[in-house]
């Protein structure tokens, strides 16, 4: 069977009103069997009739109550328009039956709900009235007169009925209610995990473009580079010329094993087989060979491990800073340290170049900036925080400073 749109409550009053309806009309019935079989000669054929009737009329309602629970549209024009032509079937069945015989004039019970239930409250409520009166006509006619306990009886059921039935529709409202409400919060859910989906693929892209500026942008142009330097030393100084080749077929397979690796989700290839400080040692080497600038590696304090999320910003940011060095700054020496402090570890990279206004960078493109806001990015991704210091003609620092997790700076 379909289920209804009400809660379990409000099901179970539905078959208690069916059923009240079902144990009444067989009381009715049988009651009218019996007299059928004592009377005997015509009066029983006239009480088999009325069984006959009474049997008709249980099979119609019970065809009708089957019918409603399978509609598609419960709720709409159709099971209403069919509704209310049963009702109207079923209220002449009764009719009929009540004037022939008394025991069935108390199926105005369950006929009260079935009125307030499939017409509107305005409409239902004169129904109502008139069943009770036609209940109370169908009584006194067959005892031959009217008394107070014919009256009161169907007067008591139709007040006790439309109180439940208002109940009823309170209870169904309230229900009708919290199903819109859960329908709207189903569909905000969804929409929730469509922003979510689209925020983790935006991050996910930024994520990539920060990976792809440190790491094979930086590589490629320092290939580039190399090659240039190369083509410029290989008339008047072959050897120098073939160091840098070699600098440069280094660079290129350091590439190649990071875009490799970009495929495999693994970690960058400087820290998959040697410490951060071997790391930093190694590029800050690298940029020497590639460029005139004389590159300078120092360690301050104890080193402590790291995250590897730590290691990863740190060589990155290094990565980064070095490749501006190299392609902007001019700078005859360049210098990188790495400190350990308490709570903290800082990483400055610093050069004697031409410099620049901070205030005036562009924060997007390419070549103008980009790669600043990568690493305040980066720094900021893990609490921490990224200074550049520049001024025009006295070179430039960079520096940025990671919390420790578990340990408060200066402690």
């Amino acid at each position: 069977m379909i289920d209804f749109p009400f809660p379990p409550a409000l099901r179970l009053l539905r078959w208690a009103i069916h059923g009240t309806f079902a144990v009444l009309l067989t009381f009715a019935i049988l009651q009218q069997a019996r007299t059928a079989v004592a009377a005997g000669g015509v009066a029983g054929e006239a009480r088999t009739a009325v069984v006959a009737g009474g049997l008709l009329l249980g099979a119609f309602y019970g065809v009708g109550v089957f019918v409603e629970s399978r509609l598609p549209d419960f709720g709409g024009r159709t099971h209403l328009v069919l509704g209310r032509v049963w009702l109207l079937a079923v209220t002449l069945g009764w009719v009929a039956l009540a004037l022939a015989a008394p025991s069935f004039v108390w199926l105005a019970f369950p006929l009260f709900f079935a009125y307030l239930h499939l017409l509107s409250l305005p409409a239902a409520v004169p129904g109502v009235v008139a069943l009770t009166a036609a209940a109370v006509a169908a009584a006194s006619w067959h005892a031959g007169g009217l008394t107070p306990a014919q009256v009161i009886g169907p007067v008591i059921g139709a007040a006790v009925a439309t109180l439940m039935a208002l109940v009823y529709k309170a209870l169904y409202h309230e229900s009708e209610q919290r199903r819109l409400l859960i329908d709207d919060l189903v569909r905000t859910r969804e929409k929730l995990v469509r922003a979510e989906g689209d925020a983790a693929r935006l991050a996910e892209r930024e994520r990539l473009a920060r990976e792809i500026h440190d790491t094979l942008a930086q590589g490629m142009s320092s290939i580039v580079l190399l090659l240039r330097a190369a083509r410029r030393d290989l008339g008047a100084r072959p050897e120098m010329a073939e160091e840098r080749m070699l600098e440069a077929e280094r660079a290129a397979a350091e590439n190649l094993e990071e875009a490799r690796n970009f495929v495999r989700a693994l970690a960058p290839p400087a820290l998959q087989h040697s410490s951060l400080v071997a790391a930093l040692r190694r590029i800050s080497g690298s940029a020497a060979a590639r460029t005139a600038t004389r590159v300078r590696f120092e360690v301050s304090g104890d080193p402590v491990e790291l995250p590897p999320a730590h290691d990863l910003t740190l060589l990155r940011v290094a990565q980064g800073a070095l490749g501006n060095v190299s392609r902007h700054s001019g700078a005859g020496n360049a210098g990188v340290t790495l400190t350990y402090l308490d709570g903290a570890v800082v990483l400055d990279v610093f050069d004697d170049g031409r410099g620049f206004d901070p205030a005036r960078t562009p924060v997007d493109g390419p070549g103008t900036g980009y790669g600043l806001r990568v690493m305040r990015d980066r720094a900021a991704a893990l609490g921490g925080t990224l200074t550049v210091e520049s001024t025009p003609g006295e070179g430039t620092a960079v520096a940025v400073t990671l919390p420790l997790p578990g340990r408060e700076e200066g402690r």
